[in-house]
């Protein structure tokens, strides 16, 4: 009976014959009426995934060495050689610290481990707390949109120049006050200002793995 029913079902077709144009070319070619896909996946069912663990969630680890207060010597970046004070560790993993800008010139900044030299000396900061609106976003540059005129111009282009906001100053100052204040109470606080203000460098006879910071 099943074989009846098979039978009596109408055949669809699958090929369709056009006819073809030109003297050597057959006159006739059979095409398939619904083309096949010119690329088939790898799996049988490919599923879809959600990415919850995105880079920028992954967890962070600092050194050990790396605390609040450290005086770290910077190995990269426009402020290399210098000597500056950790704040913090940001949640991007990347440290923020700062000179002060009133002793050495460098302002808050962002830094990677890799880069740094932690030393032995500290300054407490337990009483110093760093703004909350200073994290990653703080440090985020806003584009700003170009002409499309002043784009076809070659002569009309300039390189801006960064300047800082007076929300980054109003920051900087008083950030620079709680990390004074805290070098002040240090039992050697004169030499620790002494320390921060000296660049950092090394003479031929010297060697980094066997100093000690």
């Amino acid at each position: 009976h099943l074989e009846k029913v098979r039978s009596d079902k109408p055949k669809v077709a699958i090929t369709v014959v056009k006819k073809i144009g030109g003297a050597k070319n057959g006159g006739e070619r059979k095409v398939l009426l619904k083309k096949n896909k010119s690329s088939l996946p790898t799996k049988a069912m490919v599923k879809k995934r959600t990415s919850k663990k995105y880079f920028k969630n992954h967890k962070r680890n600092i050194r050990k060495t790396l605390r609040k207060g450290k005086v770290l010597i910077l190995l990269a970046g426009r402020h290399k050689g210098k000597r500056v004070v950790l704040l913090k560790a940001l949640r991007s993993g990347l440290l923020l610290v700062t000179g002060p800008f009133s002793v050495n010139s460098c302002p808050l900044r962002r830094i990677s481990q890799n880069y740094v030299i932690a030393t032995k000396t500290r300054v407490n900061l337990k009483d110093f707390k760093v703004p909350k609106h200073i994290n990653d976003s703080y440090f985020r540059r806003v584009a700003k949109k170009k002409n499309s005129r002043a784009e076809r111009d070659i002569f009309a282009e300039k390189v801006e120049k960064y300047v800082p906001s007076e929300q980054r100053k109003a920051d900087q100052k008083t950030v620079d006050e709680g990390v004074l204040k805290a070098i002040k109470g240090h039992k050697e606080g004169k030499i620790v200002l002494r320390y921060l203000k000296s660049m950092f460098s090394l003479r031929s006879n010297q060697f980094p793995h066997r100093l000690q910071f």
